[in-house]
């Protein structure tokens, strides 16, 4: 089943290309369906790049999704045409009326920064606390995993004594989770960021149940008892060049970045890194949809909520 975007948005040429179905605004209203309402808060400064990596993954499913995208209000983005933002782009105020079946939240640049120093992070706390009676299932991603169990639940993400990144092994430690349904005993997972979270932290929150972790970079899922909120410290979404892009950026800028772990052939970052994640990253976003979303959500989205 496609995935409804709006029109002219660039992902729309790019997932055609790929296979993928796409439909615009202008053929979705002339169908008589219910597609799944999917709000897509994008924090990244790539706007552009991740909206798409999204959709690709959102897209691929047997359900047919409709993609709004928001952005924060107090901020300015640096990275994404002005003209592109008030083309695609929402803010809160333009929604929060609104009940949508899922909300993923993305990244964000912002991990040295303590959550309240963060410049947005009234507004995104008001989404956070919107969401409980407006979505039926949150995905929170990477930074946005932190600040979720951090709004919600009072965990405080720890600083590393060295960035987390490139591609480790993850293992499914809560065997019953259907997120994980039909997953390798073994998956892979890219990871990019200087702070986590701490497993007696999770573990010390009745509500919380840690689903997925990695030896190498801790815990990597967590939901509460039904999966309204999930928690997912990795970047499944990222493309094959994505750590390739953000490695050569700091090295280039003569910063100190070791080269990604177990990403490119031989550590030699003049190769083609493969892509060994995305099988598993289409089965997360799938499974998702499927069970905390489309088989969760009321039929009449007013009814969320209640």
């Amino acid at each position: 089943m496609p995935i409804k975007i709006p029109s002219g948005l660039p992902a729309e040429k790019i997932l055609e290309e790929e296979n993928i179905f796409v439909i615009n605004n202008i053929r979705a209203d002339t169908q008589d369906i219910r597609p799944l309402k999917l709000l897509l808060v994008n924090l990244m400064p790539t706007k552009i790049q991740t909206e798409t990596q999204l959709a690709r993954l959102l897209g691929n499913t047997a359900l047919q999704v409709e993609l709004e995208l928001l952005m924060m209000k107090n901020h300015i983005s640096k990275n994404t045409p002005e003209s592109h933002l008030l083309a695609f782009y929402k803010t809160f105020d333009e929604i929060k009326e609104n009940n949508y079946d899922g909300m993923v939240v993305t990244g964000a640049p912002v991990e040295h920064l303590e959550f309240e120093d963060v410049e947005y992070w009234q507004e995104l706390c008001e989404i956070f606390e919107w969401s409980k009676t407006h979505v039926t299932s949150t995905l929170h991603i990477c930074w946005a995993a932190q600040a979720g169990l951090y709004y919600h639940y009072g965990i405080e993400k720890k600083h590393l004594d060295k960035k987390l990144f490139g591609i480790f092994e993850h293992r499914v430690t809560h065997k019953g989770s259907i997120l994980f349904r039909g997953f390798d005993d073994v998956f892979l997972v890219p990871h990019s960021r200087h702070t986590t979270v701490l497993k007696d932290d999770v573990l010390a929150c009745p509500e919380l149940k840690i689903l997925a972790e990695s030896e190498k970079a801790g815990v990597y899922a967590v939901s509460t008892a039904r999966g309204k909120q999930i928690f997912i410290t990795g970047h499944s979404e990222y493309d094959a060049g994505t750590l390739r892009s953000e490695y050569l950026r700091d090295k280039n800028k003569g910063l100190d970045i070791d080269i990604p772990y177990n990403y490119f052939p031989d550590d030699d970052d003049t190769k083609e890194p493969p892509c060994k994640w995305r099988s598993s990253a289409n089965l997360l976003f799938s499974n998702w949809l499927n069970y905390f979303v489309y088989q969760s959500t009321p039929y009449d989205i007013n009814e969320i909520g209640k």
